[in-house]
């Protein structure tokens, strides 16, 4: 496929360069929009406008909207005023809501400038809303019908309204003041006798997402019900937008993203490829986690110089630090992630902390208990009897795999329980993970090792 990829780049490169323009244009005229985007990606030069003006106006709004924002500006700088305006026209209003909310405040104001009056209406009515909220990802370009409607009086609006709107499979039935009474799908529409009505044909049991509704509130409904796309209304539940499937997708991966980097420890970025990030945006999205993990690691070592006249008279302690450190937090990792997944599916809320406790702390014993006799054996066949080290004796094999099990356990219960008392108080859980936890894990395993070792050794 990639192979295919660069011929038909080099094809397309090879008759820009000769001016082989009718033909380019058949050629793109049967490609898909996301992979002339990518074409357009790799050519990022003078060329690309003249790439873009043999597309046929459709398809290259459709393009338009799959490339990046680099891209997009350079092209929008090469248009005149009246070939943006044909671009903005062609664009359904959520995707000219992204376009604005991702470029330049000059760019901006020149694309409001050429956008027709009721789509910039359309446009600032979506701005107003919160980011990261339904109202802001809906679209306000849906078929809307009337329960009194016969089937044939539907299907003529459709066929005379459709073709401006984004999707036509579900049309949504409300009345004289917009209040989201049903729902009909075009196949109730099609198999109906003529003079059947909506109100006999729609749907009254509809499931919809309120304006204010967060994002990921509304990839759960699509989650749980299959939906090509959901109603948006107001809290009068006035229906104002529809969401779509691909808008939803679009959040997903954004959300996943953006929990992979708070995941390990990064600043959320731009939306922008890892190849696009300069070295600055990089640098300025890990170091902030990287100052504080680092500051507070310097627990670790103030605990460490607290009982250095315990290691000082059993300098073999020092040997099992690391591997009791990374036991605690891989445990406690194990335990955050698992929680944080399902604490955004919904499937457990604050209210079950005290069963969530129950059930870790009995898989936390289970772990323990079982990597704590493995390293009961492996301290005394290998480090004692295959190395010959004598200072590895019973007693030290006890200390360390007794922590072992302390550990574990601590690390688990901390790992399930902070994330829901974050979630509680309105933080993301997803900054606990991985790099947090293991922090706090390291310096609560040097404490448990320490206080066992000086109890069971007398040191």
């Amino acid at each position: 496929m990639e192979r295919n990829t660069v011929t038909l780049f080099e094809t397309i490169v090879t008759l820009l360069e000769n001016k082989k323009y009718a033909t380019l244009r058949d050629i793109l005229s049967t490609m898909n929009p996301f992979d002339i985007a990518v074409i357009f990606e790799d050519i990022q030069d003078e060329k690309t406008a003249v790439l873009f003006r043999l597309l046929p106006k459709e398809l290259a709004a459709e393009a338009f909207v799959e490339m990046e924002e680099e891209t997009q500006q350079l092209l929008i700088h090469s248009f005149s005023d009246t070939e943006l305006k044909e671009v903005i026209d062609e664009l359904y209003v959520d995707d000219a809501v992204d376009l604005i909310e991702e470029m330049p405040a000059n760019v901006v104001k020149r694309i409001l400038r050429q956008a027709d009056p009721d789509v910039r209406k359309q446009i600032n009515e979506i701005l107003k809303y919160p980011e990261d909220s339904a109202g802001s990802i809906m679209t306000t370009e849906f078929v809307k019908l009337r329960p009194k409607m016969t089937a044939e009086e539907a299907i003529k609006r459709i066929r005379r309204t459709g073709i401006d709107k984004e999707t036509i499979y579900t049309c949504y039935v409300s009345d004289e003041h917009s209040t989201l009474i049903g729902i009909v799908t075009i196949k109730s529409l099609l198999l109906a006798e003529d003079d059947e009505t909506i109100e006999n044909l729609m749907e009254t049991n509809v499931i919809s997402v309120n304006t204010l509704d967060d994002q990921e509130n509304v990839v759960q409904v699509f989650n749980k019900y299959n939906f090509l796309a959901v109603p948006v209304v107001d809290k009068e539940n006035r229906l104002v937008g529809i969401i779509t499937v691909d808008d939803a997708i679009d959040v997903m991966e954004e959300e996943a993203t953006e929990d992979i980097q708070k995941v390990a420890a990064i600043t959320p970025t731009t939306d922008k490829p890892y190849d696009k990030l300069s070295v600055l945006e990089i640098y300025k999205s890990r170091i902030p986690w990287l100052l504080i993990l680092m500051i507070s690691a310097t627990f670790t070592g103030m605990i460490i110089s607290s009982f250095e006249a315990s290691l000082a008279a059993s300098i073999v302690l020092t040997a099992f630090i690391p591997m009791l450190m990374g036991t605690g937090g891989n445990s406690g990792s194990q335990s955050s992630v698992t929680i944080i997944r399902s604490l955004s599916l919904g499937e457990i809320e604050f209210k079950d902390v005290f069963r969530v406790i129950f059930k870790e702390s009995r898989v936390a014993l289970l772990c323990g208990v079982t990597l704590s006799c493995a390293n009961f054996v492996k301290m005394l066949l290998v480090d004692r009897m295959l190395l010959h080290n004598e200072e590895v004796t019973i007693m030290i094999a006890l200390v360390v795999s007794l922590t072992i099990i302390a550990t574990v356990f601590f690390a688990k219960i901390v790992g399930c329980v902070l994330p829901m008392v974050l979630a509680k108080i309105g933080f993301d859980p997803a900054v606990v993970a991985s790099p947090f936890i293991t922090t706090i894990m390291d310096a609560l395993s040097l404490f448990v090792y320490f206080t066992i070792a000086t109890s069971i050794l007398h040191i």
